[in-house]
């Protein structure tokens, strides 16, 4: 338990990624097609038939750790010192921590037809989301049991709860024009669990007694998890087996006003995950007095581990993916494009609302993003990006200031650099098209999608199309 709660707050402090890197949104970038399946991402005439990022980079990662246990959890990060003497006890404050990445391993895109515009693409991503409210006092009694006062019944302190997952998606990805405005797109995919835990402890009390040198601890909850230690995850746990599977999908649309308006609206990673391989799902309702607690820290922390461990079941179950509803608008003025985004998590808590200004000159651009998370963090973005028809270059963060102070206090091992919440983003990408030129029909004699087999109504005419009256 401990093991696994420090884990998580360790990777919020030291900048793992819960934003989605929206000023990728509308620039037709492979990211941008991947994630927004409506869109394109060649261009006639310019763009290769082709497109992947060779396994380069291509990721974005984000965290925030917000609460009264700020101070504690940067002089983790940045010192490698765990020192909870900062929280205040036994006043019932709750910590926030959010997390998520989405890491594209491998990428490969392709110019299907040009009748419709319509593009096909194969991904495999590793992607992962957390969200964890604990209390002070959760961190502080793995510390030392001496933070509490003796002779006191304490109820409540420890009640927690919260959920990490993380998991491959090798998907599949479609898009095809319905008009000259209007365009359709998909995203199926399969899934392989790789790491799974959610923990609600609902009630919860301490008495400590200094006479008999013991303590009293009442944890009454639910635990579920693919993994009862950290030392069970080795290298295999990180290669799709699918011994864990799930499935998603996702649909968007997108639709350019005669005014120039981009509209786009997508759901996304609509899914689940069957886990069922070392899988416990745990029902926690006991006392437990801990003897001998004087200069014996590390007794009481495994004794307390030990509550969830003797109490394991062995249970398969079903998890939802973090499915989400986006909405993103945008219009360009000469060098200049503002782009209001609007996302929201439609099972787990969370969701963003950010402002994107784009400044483009020639092949570059800057962006500088303010954003609300709706777990109440605002957080500035800043990206560069460097693009023509047949290459990318991105990489920016989602969370400016958080992360130039993480990274100058973890240069200076000092945690007294820095100030608000805990978080770090960053995020990059580098895409490459090759093969033949896409051209259009006036410019070549073959083409795809003309005068080939796949000559025809596009899938989402043919599909909507049963709708029809004959």
């Amino acid at each position: 338990m401990k093991k696994l709660l420090l884990a998580l707050l360790a990777i919020a402090s030291f900048g793992i990624a819960n934003a989605q890197q929206y000023a990728l949104f509308g620039t037709k970038t492979m990211f941008d097609a991947f994630e927004n399946p409506s869109q394109k991402s060649f261009t006639l005439d310019s763009s290769r038939k082709f497109s992947s990022n060779f396994f380069l980079p291509y990721f974005g990662t984000n965290a925030v750790n917000k609460g009264s246990s700020e101070f504690a959890v940067r002089k983790l990060a940045q010192e490698g010192v765990f020192d909870t003497r900062s929280l205040p006890i036994g006043t019932g404050e709750v910590n926030h921590f959010f997390e998520n990445s989405n890491i594209y391993v491998a990428t490969f895109r392709l110019f299907k037809s040009y009748k419709y515009q319509e593009e096909m693409g194969f991904s495999w991503q590793i992607r992962s989301d957390a969200h964890i409210d604990y209390t002070n006092e959760t961190l502080a009694i793995f510390d030392s049991f001496e933070r509490f006062d003796s002779n006191k019944l304490y109820t409540g302190i420890f009640d927690t709860k919260g959920y990490q997952q993380s998991y491959h998606q090798l998907s599949f990805t479609y898009r095809e024009n319905w008009n000259k405005r209007l365009a359709f797109g998909l995203k199926a995919s399969v899934l392989s669990g790789i790491l799974y835990n959610k923990l609600n402890i609902y009630d919860s009390k301490l008495y400590i007694d200094p006479e008999t040198d013991a303590l009293l601890i009442g944890l009454n909850g639910t635990y579920s998890a693919n993994f009862s230690d950290f030392n069970e995850i080795n290298k295999k746990n990180f290669f799709p087996n699918f011994k864990n599977p799930g499935l998603s999908f996702g649909f968007g649309t997108n639709y350019t006003t005669k005014k120039g308006l981009f509209l786009m609206a997508n759901i996304k990673d609509l899914g689940f995950i069957w886990w069922r391989s070392n899988t416990q799902r745990t029902t926690i309702v006991q006392s437990k007095i801990i003897e001998n607690i004087e200069n014996n820290q590390s007794n009481t922390n495994q004794q307390i581990q030990d509550i969830f461990l003797q109490a394991e079941e062995p249970k398969k179950f079903l998890a939802p993916t973090n499915a989400k509803f986006d909405f993103f608008m945008s219009k360009r003025y000469g060098f200049y494009k503002p782009a209001l985004a609007v996302s929201k998590n439609l099972f787990y808590k969370g969701g963003d609302v950010a402002f994107v200004n784009t400044f483009i000159v020639n092949d570059f651009s800057g962006s500088v993003t303010p954003l609300y998370n709706f777990n109440g963090v605002f957080m500035v973005g800043l990206q560069g990006k460097y693009q023509t028809p047949n290459f990318e270059l991105f990489m920016g963060t989602d969370n400016l200031v958080s992360t130039g102070y993480q990274t100058y206090g973890l240069i200076k091992k000092n945690a007294y650099t820095g100030r608000g919440p805990n978080g770090a983003s960053f995020y990059m990408g580098v895409g490459i098209k090759f093969g033949n030129v896409v051209n259009h029909p006036q410019f070549a004699d073959i083409i795809p999608g003309i005068n080939d087999k796949s000559d025809g109504d596009g899938f989402f005419k043919s599909l909507f199309s049963i709708f029809k009256r004959k």
